[in-house]
């Protein structure tokens, strides 16, 4: 029986990838990449040369079932995907749960996410809370929020550039715009940067600019 590994990958800075992954990923007989060419300068900038093979949200409920019969086989397979950890807003679960189903070794290897960081910089209490990802671009978008107005826990969302602003209109109509929040873009990038404030004051300060990069933003509980 072979073993999956959960491998993160630098969301940044290439600096960021551990010893034990890059052992991992040079030791595997097969990577599973959400983006061949993007992991491939990855590898590349590691002298890894192992065979890729791409496994991504449009085809990993056809792909599944072969890298099972590779993993049943005696192959060890490492999964990784764009940037961060395999399985948060990443494909990875699908693969993750067939695998607990067949009883297949699974690894989760620790490493780089963009959330930790950005709840830890935004000064908001961080003991307790809630990870939604992105909102629903349409459908349910509006009962999301709503169920989340007066939740007691800090919430941490991951948003696009393209609705950055709309996803902050929203949040000052739900939450009110006295609500702090933080936003951090590009984290581990050349760019980094964090805006603390009201839910009004980051809409003034992303309203005067061009707004560029992933951003993930923190707020504060009801």
């Amino acid at each position: 029986m072979g073993r999956l590994y959960l491998v993160p990958t630098p969301i940044g800075n290439l600096e960021d990838i551990t010893l034990r992954a890059i052992r991992t990923l040079k030791e595997c007989d097969l990577i599973l990449a959400e983006d061949t060419r993007k992991t491939g300068i990855l590898l590349k900038h590691l002298n890894i040369s192992n065979k890729l093979q791409a496994h991504h949200q449009f085809n990993e409920h056809k792909s599944f079932s072969g890298i099972i019969d590779k993993l049943k086989s005696g192959i060890n397979i490492a999964m990784v995907t764009d940037a961060g950890t395999p399985g948060i807003s990443d494909p990875g679960f699908l693969l993750t749960r067939e695998c607990i189903k067949e009883n297949i070794p699974i690894e989760c290897l620790p490493g780089a996410t963009a959330l930790i960081p950005a709840l830890v910089l935004s000064g908001l209490p961080s003991e307790k809370f809630v990870f939604e990802g992105f909102l629903p671009h349409k459908k349910g978008r509006k009962t999301r929020l709503e169920s989340l107005k007066n939740n007691s826990l800090t919430m941490i969302f991951y948003e696009s550039p393209h609705r950055l602003l709309k996803t902050l209109e929203q949040f000052n109509e739900t939450f009110g715009s006295e609500r702090q929040i933080s936003v951090s873009r590009e984290i581990s990038k050349l760019h980094e940067e964090t805006i603390r404030g009201t839910i009004t004051e980051i809409i003034s300060h992303f309203n005067d600019q061009t707004i560029k990069g992933e951003f993930v933003i923190v707020v504060n509980a009801f």
